[in-house]
């Protein structure tokens, strides 16, 4: 089809080639409306013949240019982004690990270690570790 239209804007572009240069110029170089009121058809029904041609030929050429650019486009898939899932199932990175998930809000922050086979003791939380003390800055070094 597409082979089609690019027959058919060749040929309304030689045809537009074709009537523009039968147009008559300021200096009637290759207009064709010269001769007396004897022809066919009058100058003045020449002009307005050949530039409602020039309208009409230009209007199909520029709507067979845009058609011929949406199907060079080819077939196009339509995606919804707002419903669509998420789409990674495994870490970013492959060969990274997968960070844990946070804890539920109200959790204890700390981490549970499970009670041992051998003690039915309830499991107790391991404690937190200690909040990292900023450093001083160090001193200069005295030259």
């Amino acid at each position: 089809m597409i082979t089609l239209l690019l027959v058919v804007q060749l040929l309304v572009a030689i045809a537009l080639i074709v009537v523009i240069l039968l147009q008559r110029s300021e200096g009637g170089a290759l207009g064709m409306g010269g001769g007396g009121g004897s022809g066919f058809m009058t100058a003045r029904g020449t002009t307005n013949l050949l530039t409602r041609a020039t309208g009409i030929l230009a209007a199909v050429f520029m709507a067979l240019s845009m058609l011929l650019a949406i199907l060079s486009q080819g077939p196009r898939e339509r995606r919804v982004l707002i419903d669509a899932p998420p789409v990674s199932s495994g870490p970013a990175v492959p060969g990274l690990p997968q960070l844990p998930p946070l804890p539920a809000p109200g959790a204890p922050a700390a981490p549970v270690t499970p009670a041992t086979p051998g003690n039915s003791a309830a499991p107790t939380p391991s404690p937190a570790p200690a909040p990292a003390q900023p450093s001083a800055p160090a001193a200069p070094i005295a030259r």
